[in-house]
């Protein structure tokens, strides 16, 4: 087989985000009708703020983060509140698919899944439920 023209190149945000975009239109609309506020936001890195309130050492160790409140803990109050986010580290999540070999996809759904279960208030073994549901 030839080598291609291209050098080859990691995986930009966009792709990520499209991934994960791809991964919200999998679930089962239950869960996709209830995620129409959540912002989907993929960065390289998670801030030093963040990595500090969840006692992580070294941003290659966050893949994904929820910030926000779980449905069932939301009120009338939270009125005009910053809309829930789902952050997405793409660094990390390009250093885990290089270490485990796993598919980029099945990587970025993962974390997905795992934000978004977060998002429901899931527990884990939910979360592994959700998961295979998608897949």
């Amino acid at each position: 087989m030839a080598a291609p023209d291209q050098p080859f190149t990691a995986p930009d945000a966009q792709a990520i985000e499209e991934i994960a975009l791809a991964t919200l239109e999998g679930l089962p609309e239950a869960f996709r009708a209830h995620l129409g506020e959540v912002v989907l936001i993929v960065e390289d890195y998670a801030d030093d703020e963040t990595l500090a309130a969840l006692g992580i050492e070294h941003p290659l160790d966050l893949s994904g983060v929820y910030h926000g409140r779980p449905v069932g803990e939301k009120s009338s109050s939270d009125s005009g509140a910053v809309p829930d986010r789902i952050h997405l580290y793409r660094r990390a999540i390009l250093e885990e698919w290089i270490e485990t070999g796993v598919s980029l996809d099945d990587l970025v759904a993962h974390v997905m899944i795992h934000e978004i279960g977060h998002h429901f208030g899931l527990s884990d073994d939910d979360m592994h439920a959700l998961e295979d549901a998608v897949a």
